[in-house]
């Protein structure tokens, strides 16, 4: 028998973002940030927050780099024709 498409993890690329760490994730993450001093205890570590990012749509990125230009060649050709009169 095969493995159903919605159970399979073969689309979680890099590790899916999780809420609880384990110890050693977070001393890496405490070691990585220099906030773990030499001799320091493994237990009774502080909560590391997980941020979760959204990838913005490039639609807006694209309008907005769009009407840029065209609004500088308007007040351009607009400043131009004030000056030949």
């Amino acid at each position: 028998m095969s493995i159903h498409t919605s159970l399979k993890s073969a689309g979680k690329a890099g590790g899916a973002l999780r809420n609880v760490l384990k110890r050693h994730e977070r001393v890496r993450h405490l070691m990585e940030r220099g906030l773990w001093p030499d001799g320091r205890s493994m237990f009774g570590l502080p909560k590391i927050k997980q941020v979760k990012m959204k990838a913005r749509k490039k639609e807006k990125e694209e309008a907005a780099s769009a009407a840029a230009p065209a609004a500088g060649a308007g007040a351009a050709a607009a400043g131009s024709s004030p000056k030949a009169s």
